[in-house]
């Protein structure tokens, strides 16, 4: 009510006002009276073929004239801090060595006024706590009041180095409970897994815990076997340097997903998720 008398005080008329706000001269018109109605003063009268104010709709309108302009200019600094504040984005850190930090250079060029915020970490964050604009999370997608989309689509593989299996020979997912598991940090993918094909791992000590992208390179060391997304040893794989032993999960949505939260996003943010696209989309045609 307070907008549409606003705009009809400043404008000098319904039709002016309704054209401003996008709506008919009638609702504009309806909007005022109620507002006469709601206050309990008459507000405009018909003078001529316009309108004219009562000395309270002068006072009034006076008033909202500087409050809508303290409004709007509170909002665009509150936008501009936002746009300010870097994108913020929590990921593994195997992702972040084997993909992103090959690519993100590209970025950065194109985007030298874009700050970047990554925290790498094998905890799920709660991304409705608004700490963090983004997630990208390896799964099947489905996490609930959350969008996901699929960035890089993967399956899981048990690798291991050519010399670690000509020592112990593997032909049943059984013989994996003699070899040394390499894990990331905070996961526990290898009992996971071996749950999943009927075995109970029991009480274990050699499986050594350690952050993604040291765990990858472990795994190229022979150190031990792993669980790990074959698109992140794809280059080992196809050289030889790796053996994929075991894969799971080759259904076509399995993989590392763009998380967020529904609705609008930031402009740096959609730059930034606009890019990830592009380059996922790239990633895939050379795979």
């Amino acid at each position: 009510m307070l907008r549409a008398f606003e705009a009809a005080a400043r404008t000098g008329g319904f039709t002016a006002a309704g054209r401003e706000l996008n709506v008919t001269h009638a609702a504009i018109a309806q909007q005022v009276r109620a507002l006469e109605e709601r206050l309990g003063v008459r507000l405009m009268r018909r003078e001529g073929r316009g309108l004219a104010l009562t000395p309270e709709a002068q006072r009034l309108a006076e008033r909202l004239g500087s409050g809508f302009e303290t409004l709007r200019a509170a909002i665009a600094e509150i936008g501009a801090a936002a746009e300010a504040r870097p994108v913020c984005v929590t990921l593994t850190t195997s992702f972040s060595s084997f993909w992103l930090m090959p690519r993100i250079g590209e970025f950065r060029a194109c985007h030298p006024d874009i700050e970047l915020l990554f925290s790498p970490t094998s905890e799920v964050v709660d991304l409705a706590r608004g700490e963090f604009d983004l997630a990208i999370r390896f799964g099947h997608g489905d996490w609930p009041g959350l969008s996901a989309e699929a960035l890089v689509v993967s399956s899981h593989v048990v690798v291991s180095t050519p010399d670690l299996l000509a020592r112990h020979p593997v032909e049943t997912p059984t013989d994996l409970l003699h070899l040394p598991w390499v894990q990331e940090n905070g996961t526990d993918e290898w009992r996971i897994w071996l749950a999943g094909h009927g075995i109970e791992a029991g009480p274990k000590r050699d499986v050594h815990h350690m952050p993604g992208y040291m765990a990858l390179a472990a795994l190229r060391e022979g150190q031990g076997i792993g669980l790990v997304a074959r698109v992140s040893v794809a280059p080992d794989l196809a050289a030889g340097r790796l053996v994929a032993l075991f894969e799971t999960g080759d259904d076509g949505r399995t993989g590392y997903h763009l998380v967020r939260r529904p609705g609008a996003m930031r402009a740096n943010v959609a730059t930034f998720v606009a890019w990830l696209r592009r380059e996922a989309g790239s990633a895939v045609c050379a795979d």
